[in-house]
This record gives structure tokens, sequence and C-alpha cells, in this order.
């Protein structure tokens, strides 16, 4: 065997361990995600058992129950961020951007609203505030385009108005769990009450 023969076959070895890890970390998160959901107190052990992944190999790839749970919340978020996108938010009046950005933005949160009162729970306020810095940062922006052609509201910091719309999010997500609000109204509910405090 010449030795580039076995470059390629260590170089073929890594890509196939490589692709094991991601294949393992896709099924830990399903797993987990589902868990969380069902039973948020549940164990590490008990979402390894749910994955068909040994404990061991779980915590190799997430050191703690939180880590896990911080990499639960990041898929949640990545998810939010495709709806954002998909959503041509960009190409659409500020007013009307902000509508679909809103509706899109619950539509996602509603469907992880267990796993949200979780990282609440579980996590520092300024550590999950951010995780959501990347989505923030789209609501800003788009804020800052409304700002600047009179459809937002200028008498105001423009990072409080980015607060104002995730705080009313979250807000509505423990309603609903606590059972203060409907589901099938919220989108309506948030629609009509960012749109209120937002416009100029």
């Amino acid at each position: 065997m010449t030795s580039i023969d076995g470059q390629q076959k260590a170089q073929d070895a890594t890509r196939r361990r490589r692709a094991d890890a991601e294949r393992n970390i896709a099924t830990i998160l399903d797993a987990a995600l589902d868990c969380f959901t069902a039973n948020p107190q549940v164990s590490v052990g008990a979402i390894a058992e749910a994955a068909g992944i040994g404990r061991v190999t779980v915590y190799a790839h997430f050191p703690s129950r939180q880590a896990l749970l911080e990499a639960v919340l990041d898929r949640a978020i990545d998810e939010a961020l495709a709806a954002i996108d998909s959503d041509t938010i960009a190409g659409a009046p500020p007013d009307e951007a902000m509508r679909r950005l809103i509706r899109s933005s619950w539509s996602v949160l509603e469907r992880h609203r267990v796993l949200s009162a979780l990282a609440s729970r579980e996590l520092e306020p300024d550590r999950l505030r951010a995780h959501h810095d990347v989505v923030l940062k789209r609501v800003e922006a788009l804020i800052a385009r409304g700002r600047s052609d009179g459809t937002f509201r200028t008498d105001l910091p423009r990072g409080w108005l980015v607060t104002t719309f995730y705080s009313l999010l979250h807000a509505a997500c423990e309603d609903v769990n606590a059972g203060r609000l409907q589901r099938r109204d919220i989108a309506r509910i948030l629609e009509r009450t960012l749109l209120s405090a937002l416009r100029a």
C-alpha cells in the first residue's frame, strides 16, 4: 500500500467518524427536545435512553444537562431564523415586515413553548438573552429601517423597542403555559400590541 493510499484511508475514516458524530448529535438533540417537552425535569440518562445512545456518548458531546439544554435551544433558534428569512421580510414595508416577523417568531416559539419556559427557569437571564441575539439583530435592523422611513417611533431608544419585542413574545408564552391566554389568540394579540407600541 502506498503512502497516498494510507492517507486516503485515514481521511475516509476521519470523514466516517465525523458523519457518525453528526448523526449522534442530531439523534441526541431530537430525543432531548422530545424529553424536555414531555418532562422538563428529565435526566441526561433518560435522554440517552430515549436516543438509543450511551450516556458516555451523550456526555462526550454535551458535558452537562445545561449544555444539552442550551444546544436544544440554539437549534430551536436556528429554526426561528429559517422561518424569519423565508418570509422575505427584507423586501416588505416595515410594518408588514414586522407583522410577518411577529407571526413567524410566535409560530416557532409556540412549538417550543415548554422548552422556552424551561430555559427561562434554568438559564441566567443574560445567558438566555444571548442565545436570542442572532434573532434580535434581525428585529433591531427592521426597527431601524422603520424608524428611518417614519413608520416606527423614534422617541424611545431602539434597544428598548427590541427588548419590548423579546419580552412580550416570552410573556405571551408564559401566559399560554399558565392558561391565561388561548393559543389561537396569541398571534393576533402580539401583532396588535407590538405594532401599536412601535408605530410612530
